[in-house]
């Protein structure tokens, strides 16, 4: 049934966007290999739908360790087809194939992976109770597109490309952290939630790790990555043309500090089947980053697209006071605490930049200095947690 109804969807979309795939390229100016370019990623994307249901038994099964065995080889095979290609003189086309290869292998090695036999069907009772979960879930991942991606593409039609490439590149770097750590713990702990829905305290103990986790590995990084951003920049030539982008740099670091709180905690409204709430916030959050950005980048330019995302995820109080009707946690301890330790490290780097950061090699220092202060702030402020989350590493390592 899920899969019924959700390839019927895909499919529809993908027929109407490639049937829309000449004009749009008319309206962006692509080229015939942009075109191409375009059909593949969308028919990436659904090769991607096609592997839902498969991922999502693993994921309910806590399997992650096969999970991720499709996410690399799609990642190897990637840039393995785009830089032969790309040496061989394909040029655009190189990322068309590459697309391609990436959606194809990550799907067979899926099925390989789980020999799940799909199968069309529709039962009326049971896609009532499907829908009733799935269109807000469903609806919050079009906002999200349309406040993110599809903002960045209307940000084409109205700023320079140079200027939108600045924005892209502060965006990115500034997101780095949220991806490899954030995306990663609640990728984990969204079938964890939903099983513990039921039992509050344990709940209760699962958020507080998972916040924990994710600000005293995100907070760090970011802090050090907005102050080390320009001294990189100087010491590397060919990056001196993003200089102008640095202050949209600093403005997307806070604004990522605040979203890896308020993320993990829609992560939780979501796996605890508060889908509607998670979808009345994507509704604001949407229509303040569109109101915002319009109206910040006539005054600001294009740094005002990062001041807007700053002011969005200001309102992070928003999630974590609807999580907290559901479970008391303990906000001060598991974000507070990772936040002064970030301070007072980057209060520290900020004094010994200007001395010790004149070379690549100061550079790496500096990231040393900075790492050693944290953690040993870290062992004052929250020793037992830190030695806590060593020994759960450790014990699953030896596992």
């Amino acid at each position: 049934m899920p899969f019924t109804i959700q390839q019927g969807r895909e499919a529809s979309t993908v027929k109407a966007v490639i049937l829309l795939s000449n004009r749009i390229a008319v309206y962006y100016h692509l080229n015939s290999a942009g075109v191409w370019l375009f059909r593949s990623l969308i028919i990436a994307f659904f090769f991607s739908s096609l592997k839902t249901i498969p991922s999502v038994i693993l994921e309910r099964k806590l399997d992650f360790n096969r999970l991720i065995i499709p996410q690399i080889v799609e990642t190897i095979l990637f840039n393995l087809v785009a830089v032969f290609l790309a040496w061989r003189g394909a040029g655009l086309a190189s990322f068309t194939w590459a697309v391609l290869a990436r959606g194809i292998s990550g799907l067979v090695l899926i099925y390989l992976l789980v020999p799940w036999r799909p199968s069309l069907g529709f039962h009326r009772p049971s896609a009532k109770k499907l829908l009733s979960f799935g269109v807000p879930f469903q609806a919050n991942s079009l906002l999200a597109l349309a406040k993110d991606d599809l903002l960045i593409v209307f940000l084409g039609k109205v700023l320079t490309f140079t200027e939108v490439g600045f924005i892209g590149w502060a965006q990115r770097w500034a997101n780095m952290p949220l991806r490899f750590i954030m995306d990663s713990v609640n990728k984990v702990t969204f079938p964890v939630y939903s099983r513990l829905q039921d039992n509050l305290s344990v709940l209760k103990t699962g958020i507080e790790k998972a916040l924990f986790s994710v600000c005293s590995l995100t907070f760090p990084v970011l802090a050090g990555l907005g102050l080390l951003a320009s001294s990189l920049i100087e010491f590397l030539p060919r990056y001196l043309k993003w200089q102008p982008a640095i202050l949209a740099l600093y403005l997307f670091c806070f604004q990522a500090a605040l979203a890896c709180v308020s993320t993990t905690l829609t992560n939780v409204l979501n796996a605890t089947g508060r889908i509607k709430t998670t979808l009345k916030l994507m509704i604001m959050w949407t229509t303040l980053t569109w109101v915002l950005t319009l109206l910040l980048i006539h005054f600001w330019g294009f740094n005002g697209v990062a001041l807007a995302a700053l002011l969005v995820a200001m309102t992070v109080f928003l999630p974590i006071w609807l999580v907290r009707k559901i479970v008391s946690f303990n906000l001060i301890e598991n974000v507070g605490k990772p936040f002064l330790a970030t301070l007072l490290m980057a209060a520290s780097l900020y004094l010994i930049i200007p001395w010790l950061v004149k070379s690549l090699f100061g550079i790496g220092l500096a990231v040393l200095f900075g790492a050693i202060i944290y953690l040993l702030l870290m062992l004052v402020l929250a020793r037992k947690k830190i030695v806590e989350a060593v020994n759960l590493v450790l014990s699953t390592v030896k596992r």
